[in-house]
């Protein structure tokens, strides 16, 4: 992900034509590619050697469920510093997961080619996961729960309270 493609979805649009709003998490790329991957891993550790691992498989599954997760959390409470947070223990869950990959190789759960193709797609998430995270602590942007209500005139303010 590349500046202008953070800049622009921070701003509320995906894309350089986009105009759809990033009101939620599912809109995040980053997330999306997060979702991707979680789904990835699945696959390969239903392979029945890997699936019989039974400790490995489950935790290189949470971990990659955990980046996704901790994305998705951390959007939602609304403040980039909370957001901040929930960011870097996603990055540090793509780290996991490469670690655990290698164990994968190790123990000839995997190819080298999968898991090449594996480590490389976890490493580029990182990289984006990075990219938000520079990009969020050098904005102004607080956070969706710290932008001010639109301003009301006085006439506009006794309009509304005699309407109640």
């Amino acid at each position: 992900m590349n500046e202008l493609n953070v800049l622009n979805l921070l701003n509320g649009r995906l894309g350089s034509e986009g105009s759809m709003l990033v009101r939620y998490f599912e809109d995040l790329e980053v997330w999306k590619e997060g979702r991707r991957l979680t789904n990835r891993m699945y696959e390969v550790t239903e392979d029945a050697r890997f699936s019989k691992d039974f400790g490995l498989r489950d935790q290189i599954r949470r971990a990659a469920v955990s980046i996704m997760s901790n994305i998705a959390e951390g959007f939602e409470r609304g403040g980039n510093q909370e957001f901040l947070q929930f960011l870097y223990i996603a990055k540090g869950s793509c780290g996991e997961v490469r670690s655990q990959l290698y164990v994968a190789l190790d123990r000839w759960y995997i190819g080298q080619n999968e898991f090449n193709e594996l480590f490389k797609s976890f490493k580029k998430l990182s990289v984006m996961i990075s990219n938000l995270i520079d990009y969020l602590k050098s904005s102004r942007m607080k956070g969706e729960k710290f932008k001010k209500p639109p301003y009301k005139t006085l006439r506009e303010e006794m309009e509304e309270m005699t309407k109640k």
